[in-house]
């Protein structure tokens, strides 16, 4: 099974989920793909999560993830617990610092739905922090630059003794993103 997190205030109608389904569409269309609506607080977004990947170990699935941004975050945390592979996009490395800018009313661009970022958020996406990576041979982060919302480095420092993709410039959205499903997709165990 391929599960995609998508980042937060994203959706699965985002433009990198778009692709992936479009590309396993394609080139893998017998693998299962899973692609959630996440919910908007972490700790639900994470029970979701476990809820979709367990059953899917317990039916002798492999375990495939790919997150873009907080998606990458939330990632981490299912690698290093459940074990499998997975693709970072411009991870989130601190959401529970990164988001304290991003506390009160929010409204997700893509789905409408109103929602409130808090301090216990932050709480909440703390007790899932991967301070340290166990098996970085289980991960291929995908970087640039130019991302405008995380600092890169962040993930350089975090990640960098798996592999590594770090490309100058581009942006959050992770230009031209559709180019390394090729190789992600080779990385997961995917033919």
């Amino acid at each position: 099974m391929l599960l995609y997190i998508h980042g937060f205030n994203s959706s699965p109608g985002s433009q990198k989920a778009e692709m992936v389904r479009d590309y396993m569409g394609r080139h893998h269309a017998s693998e299962p793909l899973a692609i959630p609506r996440l919910a908007t607080t972490p700790q639900a977004a994470m029970t979701q999560l476990e809820g979709i990947v367990e059953p899917a170990l317990a039916a002798g699935e492999p375990l495939r993830l790919m997150g873009s941004s907080l998606g990458g975050f939330f990632s981490s945390y299912l690698a290093e617990k459940y074990g499998g592979r997975a693709v970072l996009i411009n991870p989130a490395v601190r959401p529970f610092e990164l988001l304290l800018d991003y506390l009160g009313p929010q409204e997700n661009p893509y789905t409408g739905e109103c929602f409130e970022v808090t301090q216990a958020h932050m709480a909440q996406l703390q007790a899932l922090d991967t301070p340290v990576i166990h098996h970085p041979d289980r991960f291929l982060t995908l970087l640039q630059s130019g991302d405008e919302v995380l600092d890169y480095r962040q993930a350089v420092d975090k990640y960098h003794h798996g592999q590594m993709v770090i490309e100058p410039g581009g942006d959050h959205s992770f230009v031209g993103f559709e180019q390394h499903l090729p190789a992600a997709c080779r990385f997961l165990g995917l033919a």
